[in-house]
């Protein structure tokens, strides 16, 4: 059971994106900001946020009180997009970069040169407490198991690596809702109180999803969750699910023979009927496990960009869109 090779995009920020080469070097890549570069302007804060469910986030707190742009656009792969010299400079001329360590490398080093003392990390208030070991199949663990054996992605194949997908537990949104709020008021002191309200008002429209997951997933035939990559460790964690990610955390990482056989093997010992499949990616990981098992296939969307196959139009819709895929795919009454 072997995949064709797919050619991995560089995910390095280059030398030229960080050195901002030519005219975008002079519009925005200066280490210091003019004086006035801090705070609101005439038209309220900007925010740059490094993908989508962090811009909604932003989006969702900051409210018209802020612009908020993405540095991956739409379709493109978060793990795999390199930033351009256009992106680099951004970070460099807004308010606040709203970012995931570990999760984009690039990302993580144009903010450490450009905007070090304007970044919100929510990977901080997200508490980000699963990691995943590449060679153990039962894959996510508490941090207290391996409170030593933290790394970034792809940092020892053979030592745990931290989860960053905490966005599919909506409680944790919520949380780094609450944070960034905090942020946003230290950035612009006047909205103080209405950024906390967004919050709070976010925050209810998480609990509701919250619900919605707890009723929906609570009586399920199959409580095993195999997936083609490492992306719902944090949903399961929430909702009483086993992940099995076939491929790691990053979802361009080719699984070997021994783990389509492990796969394999676990979808017919636990009686899996459902192989879940991602947008943004191709299905063949997810397809090849499926016809050595009879199992089916489905749409479980990582929530990481919106592109043409995305079965809603936001985070919730998405969110929804998803428990209606594992509520028929796990059997749920």
């Amino acid at each position: 059971m072997q995949l064709p090779s797919r050619r991995r995009p560089a995910r390095s920020l280059s030398a030229l994106s960080l050195a901002c080469a030519g005219a975008v070097a002079l519009a925005g890549c200066s280490g210091t900001a003019d004086a006035d570069a801090a705070g609101p302007g005439n038209d309220g804060l900007t925010i740059v946020a490094a993908f989508y469910p962090l811009a909604w986030l932003s989006e969702q707190v900051a409210g018209d009180l802020a612009t908020v742009t993405s540095l991956t656009p739409d379709g493109a792969e978060p793990h795999e997009y390199e930033l351009t010299p256009r992106d680099v400079a951004t970070t460099a001329e807004v308010d606040a970069v709203v970012f995931l360590p570990t999760l984009q490398p690039a990302v993580d080093a144009a903010v450490e040169q450009q905007a070090a003392d304007r970044a919100f990390d929510a990977g901080e208030a997200a508490d980000l407490s699963l990691t995943y070991e590449a060679h153990d199949h039962d894959h996510e663990h508490s941090d207290g198991e391996h409170a030593d054996g933290e790394h970034a992605e792809g940092e020892h194949a053979d030592e745990p690596v931290t989860d960053p997908h905490f966005w599919h537990d909506p409680m944790r949104m919520a949380d780094v809702g609450d944070a960034l709020a905090d942020h946003l008021a230290t950035v612009d002191e006047t909205n103080a109180e209405q950024y906390t309200a967004n919050a709070a008002d976010l925050r209810a429209q998480l609990a509701e999803l919250d619900g919605e997951f707890r009723d929906g997933l609570a009586d399920c035939a199959t409580r095993e969750l195999v997936t083609s990559h490492s992306a719902f460790g944090y949903l399961a964690d929430a909702y009483d699910l086993e992940q099995f990610g076939i491929s790691g955390l990053a979802p361009d990482e080719e699984p070997s023979t021994d783990a389509l056989t492990e796969a394999t093997e676990f979808v017919r010992e636990h009686g899996v009927r459902t192989i879940y499949f991602e947008t943004l990616v191709s299905p063949a990981v997810a397809e090849t496990v499926a016809r050595e098992t009879g199992a089916q296939t489905r749409q479980l969307d990582p929530i990481e960009g919106l592109t043409d196959q995305s079965q809603g139009a936001d985070y919730l819709e998405l969110m929804r869109a998803n428990l209606a895929s594992l509520r028929t795919g796990q059997q749920c009454s």
